[in-house]
């Protein structure tokens, strides 16, 4: 089951017509978040296969997983953004449960999203999941 947040997300986006909406929507939604601290961009918090430079510094606190981010790519830092609605505050041993690829299917991003930039979404993901699994 998906967070408030990313319900939110579906939601909006069911309202947007078009894709070029859409993919601004993904942008503003990145710019709305809090810039990761350039002391967090080092190589342990670097996801390698992303085109974009990617850092993601994940947290566990009373077992609840949560993690910032952010890329030099306006729209990764979106997608980086749309993961956070989709994960953060879930238990840490819910994390790798959740479907990731329905989830943002309902979205559309698979069908709109570049090979690299889709890739990119995959390696998140799988930095995600390898993390809280690590946690649990």
């Amino acid at each position: 089951m998906a967070s408030r947040a990313f319900e939110e997300i579906v939601g909006d986006f069911e309202f947007l017509d078009d894709w070029e909406d859409r993919y601004r929507y993904v942008i503003d939604y990145g710019r709305a978040m809090r810039a990761l601290d350039d002391a967090l961009k080092v190589p342990a918090t670097k996801v390698e296969g992303c085109a974009s430079q990617v850092w993601l510094h994940p947290r566990i606190e009373a077992g609840r997983f949560s993690f910032d981010g952010d890329s030099d790519a306006m729209i990764v830092r979106g997608l980086i953004a749309v993961l956070r609605a989709l994960y953060n505050g879930l238990p840490v041993s819910e994390v790798p449960k959740v479907d990731a690829a329905g989830e943002l299917a309902r979205l559309g991003l698979h069908d709109n999203l570049s090979a690299q930039r889709s890739n990119g979404l995959r390696a998140m993901v799988e930095r995600i999941r390898m993390v809280a699994s690590e946690a649990a």
